[in-house]
């Protein structure tokens, strides 16, 4: 290396620079190799040479960024963007951007899915049997049932009003309004539909317990109650819910409001179901006064 830095600086050192200045034109000989054919010469400017140099250095500079940028071996000059063009490039952010976004709400109805499958794990009486299971065991143990305190007075009456004879079981109105659509189990509509504004209160149709209370893309908002002797009560499309899972509701409390949410609603209205040990039943049946 040290070698041909040596002779690059001598050949250099042999160069009259000042010379090569006074140079105003040069001449091109062309000499053939076969024998007869004259030697032909064409003479050139330095001014023209350097004019001519400029515009073949842009030609090829030119050729050269459309080449690269317009055919396939723009992947091997730029791999990292495979060959895509600007708006390519922007359609793909795009369609990873909704890929997330779909990931993510696959994920949120995943846990809905979730929620509803134990909700009809636990939609049987054993949940409000066990109330008073719990209160008879309570009697036995205390002589006084009422424990001393107003709290447990008022505790006890709670559940003696929410723990209702099974056989007796009997369901109220969900909310006012007539009824536009019926049970038809043939087509898949396993309920009543209620002809209601947005925001009409939505009551218990009979004391129970939450199951679920959550959303749903085709149901929209929507509450699920279980009440003693295998029974369970959806209703479907609300706009608020005013219970979560857990909750413990009595005969008539206002546990949501209508309203018109989800895919599969075409106006406002309350969807309203009744089962039984996992079997659609016509509301129409159990409801008081129909």
């Amino acid at each position: 290396m040290n070698e041909l830095k040596s002779l690059i600086q001598n050949l250099l050192s042999k160069i009259n620079f000042k010379s090569l200045k006074k140079i105003k034109s040069f001449s091109l000989v062309i000499i053939p190799e076969e024998v007869g054919l004259q030697a032909k010469s064409k003479k050139f400017t330095v001014k023209y040479a350097a004019w001519f140099l400029i515009l073949y250095t842009l030609i090829l500079l030119i050729a050269g960024f459309y080449f690269i940028n317009f055919t396939p071996l723009k992947g091997l000059f730029a791999p990292g963007r495979s060959g895509l063009s600007t708006s390519d490039i922007r359609k793909l952010d795009e369609l990873n951007r909704r890929v997330i976004f779909l990931a993510r709400d696959l994920e949120s109805l995943k846990t809905t899915n979730e929620q509803l499958k134990n909700a009809i794990i636990l939609g049987d009486s054993s949940l409000v049997d066990s109330l008073s299971r719990k209160k008879d065991t309570s009697n036995q143990q205390n002589e006084n049932p009422f424990g001393g305190d107003i709290f447990s007075v008022i505790k006890i009456i709670f559940n003696e009003k929410l723990v209702q004879n099974v056989e007796d079981t009997h369901f109220i109105y969900p909310t006012t309004g007539f009824i536009s659509r019926g049970f038809m189990p043939g087509i898949g509509h396993m309920g009543i539909d209620f002809v209601v504004k947005v925001g009409t209160p939505v009551y218990a149709t009979a004391s129970g317990y939450v199951v679920f209370a959550g959303y749903t893309v085709r149901d929209g908002y929507m509450i699920i109650l279980s009440h003693p002797g295998g029974y369970i009560s959806v209703y479907k499309h609300c706009s608020v819910l005013l219970k979560k899972a857990r909750d413990v509701v009595l005969e008539g409390e206002i546990i949501a409001l209508s309203g018109n949410t989800g895919e599969l609603t075409t106006g406002p209205h309350l969807h309203f179901e009744i089962w039984k040990d996992g079997k659609p039943i016509d509301p129409k049946n159990l409801l008081k006064n129909y």
